[in-house]
Formats: C-alpha cells, sequence, structure tokens
C-alpha cells in the first residue's frame, strides 16, 4: 500500500459515501423524509400538499379484499391526526383492495387512493356504527330510528379532502338494498361519504360505486367542492342519489358524471318542523357540466326536504339521457321556507319523461307532527337555452292552491315529442310566469312575454367566492406498496 494515499477502511467508504448521499438529500427540495411511519416534506410545502404522511399499510392495513381494515383506518387517522396544526396530514391508501366499515376523518387531512386502490365496503353491520337522526330531519330516512355512520364520515371538520387517482369505492349495496326492500332495516341505510358541520371540504377525481343509499352527503358545511367523480349505481337502486348538498352554503359541483336510482343531484335543507326549526338554507351552489342518467328520478331535484330554504342555485351546461326530468322541485304543504333565484341555463336532454317538473303535492312527512300550515314559497325560477328531443311531455307544473308559484320564465326552449307523446304537452296549475321562444307553446299559465321576440330569462353574471377556490392537487407521493 503506498504511503502516498489516505489509509481507507470499509467503514471510511461508507462514512464517505453517506456523506454524500446527505448533501445530495439537502439540495432536494420537497424530499420525503422517513420518520417511523410518518413522511415528512422538508424545505418547503408544495401547493396542495400535506406537510406529514402515511401509508395505510403502516398501521396495519391488508389489502387482501377480505381483511377488515376498519382499525387500521382508525388507528392511522388518530396518529395523523396530531399533525393538524403542523402542515396537515395525508393518508395513501395504496393499490389493493381494503375491506373496512365506517371509519372518521380528521382536519387539516387528505385522504388519497391510489389509482389501483379500491375500498370495499363490509357487509358486518357491527362495523357501521349508529348515529342520531339528522336534527334537520327529525327521523331517519328508511325509518323512525337512528341511522348507520357513512362509510367515510367526518364532523366538525376544517379542510378535508377526499380524492384519488380516480380511484374506486364500493359500497356493496345490494345487501342494503335488498333488506330495505325486505323492510329488514330498524336504521336509515349508510351513505358513503357524509361531512357534517365542516368548512373547506374536497371531494374529487373518484368512482362511487354501488352505494347502500345516498354516495355525497355533504350537511350543514360551507366552501364545499365535489368535482371529477363518476357515480354509478344500477337504475333500478332503491335511493342512490348522487350527490346531495344539505344546508349549505358555498358549494361548487363540477364534472360528474352519475348513473343512479334517484336523484343524480338533489339540494336539500331539512324535513318539516325539523328543517324550519333549524333554520339553515342551502344556497349559493354552482352546478356544471354534469352527465346524468336516470330513467325514474330528476337530474336535478330541489327537495323535497326544502324546510330550511333552498336559494341561488345555478346550473349550466346539463346533459341528461334517458332520465325522468330535467331540473325539477318537490316540495308539499307543511315543508315552509322557500325555493327562490333558481336559474339553469343550457340543458340537453335526450329521451325524457317531462323536460319541466314542479310538484306541490310530495306528501312524505317525518310525522304527524308537521304543520299542513307551514306553505312553502316557490318564486325566481328560471331556465334558458334548453334543447330536449324524444320527450313524452314539455311540461307538468304543479303548484299548491292559495299558493302560486310564482316568477317562472323560459327561453329559447326546443323540445322534440317522442314517437309515443303525451297528448296533453303541458299540464299547469297554481303557476305564474312567462315564456319567451318556447316550443311546444307553453301552457295560458305561461304566456309568451313578447311574442315574435326573444327574451331571455335571467342568469347571474357574479362568481360566487367557491369560484375562486383551487382544489387542492399534491404532485409530490412516495411511491406505494403495491397489494396484488
Amino acid at each position: 500500500m503506498s504511503f502516498s494515499q489516505p489509509f481507507q477502511t470499509p467503514h471510511a467508504n461508507k462514512v464517505v459515501v453517506l456523506a454524500l448521499l446527505s448533501v445530495i438529500l439537502l439540495l432536494t427540495n420537497n424530499l420525503l423524509v422517513e420518520c417511523r411511519t410518518v413522511r415528512v416534506l422538508e424545505d418547503g410545502l408544495p401547493k396542495g400538499c400535506r406537510k406529514h404522511g402515511a401509508f395505510l399499510t403502516d398501521f396495519g392495513g391488508v389489502g387482501d379484499g377480505k381483511t377488515p381494515n376498519t382499525k387500521a383506518f382508525a388507528s392511522a387517522i388518530a396518529s395523523l391526526s396530531k399533525y393538524a396544526s403542523d402542515g396537515g396530514a395525508e393518508l395513501i391508501v395504496p393499490p389493493g383492495k381494503w375491506l373496512t366499515g365506517s371509519f372518521n376523518l380528521t382536519s387539516n387531512f387528505t385522504l388519497y387512493l391510489d389509482k389501483d386502490a379500491v375500498l370495499i365496503a363490509s357487509q358486518d353491520e357491527s362495523e357501521w356504527p349508529v348515529l342520531p337522526p339528522l336534527p334537520s330531519y327529525g327521523k331517519g330516512r328508511d325509518d323512525t330510528d337512528g341511522r348507520f355512520s357513512s362509510l367515510i364520515f367526518g364532523t366538525n371538520l376544517t379542510d378535508v379532502v377526499i380524492t384519488g387517482g380516480n380511484a374506486t369505492i364500493d359500497g356493496q349495496g345490494a345487501y342494503w338494498w335488498e333488506k330495505f326492500k325486505k323492510k329488514e332495516l330498524k336504521l336509515t341505510r349508510p351513505y358513503l361519504i357524509e361531512i357534517m358541520f365542516s368548512d373547506q371540504v374536497q371531494i374529487f377525481n373518484l368512482t362511487l360505486l354501488n352505494s347502500p343509499s345516498w354516495n355525497v352527503h355533504p350537511i350543514y358545511s360551507s366552501n364545499v367542492i365535489v368535482q371529477g367523480l363518476t357515480i354509478l349505481a344500477p337504475v333500478d337502486s332503491p335511493n342512490t342519489d348522487g350527490i346531495n348538498p344539505d344546508s349549505c352554503t358555498n358549494v361548487r359541483i363540477e364534472d360528474n358524471y352519475i348513473v343512479s336510482g334517484d336523484d343524480c343531484i338533489a339540494v336539500k335543507s331539512g324535513w318539516d318542523e325539523y328543517g324550519i326549526k333549524f333554520g339553515m338554507p342551502t344556497q349559493h351552489v354552482n352546478i356544471r357540466r354534469l352527465t346524468c342518467i336516470s330513467p325514474d328520478s330528476a337530474t336535478i331535484a330541489l327537495g323535497s326536504e326544502m324546510s330550511g330554504g333552498i336559494q341561488d342555485i345555478r346550473a349550466e351546461q346539463i346533459t341528461a339521457i334517458n332520465t325522468e326530468s330535467g331540473v325539477r322541485i318537490k316540495t308539499a304543504p307543511g315543508r315552509g321556507a322557500f325555493v327562490k333565484d333558481i336559474f339553469v341555463k343550457g340543458m340537453t336532454l335526450k329521451t325524457m319523461k317531462y323536460v319541466f317538473w314542479m310538484t306541490g303535492d310530495y306528501g312524505s312527512h317525518p310525522d304527524p307532527g308537521y304543520d299542513p300550515k307551514a306553505m312553502p314559497i316557490v318564486s325566481g325560477i328560471n331556465y334558458r337555452d334548453v334543447t330536449a328531443e324524444d320527450v313524452q311531455m314539455s311540461g307538468n307544473l304543479a303548484g299548491i292552491e292559495k299558493d302560486k308559484f310564482t316568477g317562472i320564465c323560459m327561453s329559447n326552449v326546443s323540445i322534440s315529442l317522442a314517437e309515443k307523446k303525451k297528448k296533453v304537452q303541458w299540464n299547469c296549475s297554481n303557476i305564474e310566469g312567462f315564456t319567451s321562444g318556447v316550443n311546444p307553446k307553453a301552457c295560458d299559465l305561461l304566456p309568451d312575454k313578447q311574442p315574435g321576440k326573444l327574451v331571455p330569462c335571467p342568469f347571474p353574471t357574479d362568481k360566487l367566492p367557491i369560484d375562486d377556490v383551487e382544489l387542492k392537487i399534491c404532485s409530490i407521493r412516495p411511491k406505494p406498496p403495491r397489494y396484488y
């Protein structure tokens, strides 16, 4: 060995290599540093990312489609919740099939499902905690008792994101649908996602399959975005509504594709005397670029549970195929409150039972304690730029005696009738309003405002605050383990 060179040992070489690696890592921005089961983003937090993160497998998760992961989800979220005040945390569900019951989210938190992850809802009812009825409903929707918690649940949260690489959440709803049809349930079926009393909620880039009942239910919440969802259920499945904003303010629902056994979107705000007492409206909602298939229900329903009020709903670029109706208003004596300032622009409808449908006698009530004298106010309902093909009936519009639906406006509407069309195209009672450029000609209660001239119905030009909110999309994630 030459004494002109420094003396080296295997240990010394290892030290040099480790030192060089340390320098490289220190110079790399946005690196993930592993600390036990939690990885930490250092050197600045990239846009849309959380500072801390972990895999479900770090907490004992097994993605074989058979092993229950309810405890793993609970453990992971409990552990990550302590980082809420330190840049937040993300739980990554890696590729695999993850069987689980209901679990609760936390604040400043992202649940991210890898594109090859499938979340499978357990059919073991013991995995679903029981909750009391919603205060604005007074009873369960399926039965008078309480309700099962949703698969993904959260309450009193701030800044929560549920997303993925268009990953799948499978509710295995057939089990629940069968029990519901046989009247074997004493509790209301679980939803797939329900977030309550929360602010800054984002749900995007997911596929939801076969929900036991409603799919997405934000309630008593504000600043909500639901975007880029594919929601699929058999068209004869009971109550599988797509997206139901309920007593929410500042909501953006965009770019969703829904095949459902019930309303694709249903805007709600409580039921009869319970909703009136709770008094929280759904308001300032934008619905854009929706595609709906629902042969027995509405593309967008307003109600029927609307007893806290519904106001300032804006819908545009709406497509429906083989669907019962376009935008439907559902209410009844006893509901009270209001449905007003509704704006719809740019509907393309194909193979429909109705284009326009308003129902003032939608008679379901939570109990005999409702006040039949509590009349809803329905006013300022605006539709423009509607094209419909293969339609059985143009309009079925029934207000309430001594409580007319007023301020109805329809403009630039072209309806092509089906071969098996209804003999009477417009059925109107207890309504007031006008039309312009509507074909077939509307009923006498909706006269042409200025014959020979198109007078557009109004549509707001201002932006809602939620329109300026960006999705929290993080592009920095470690490579997940695989389980198939």
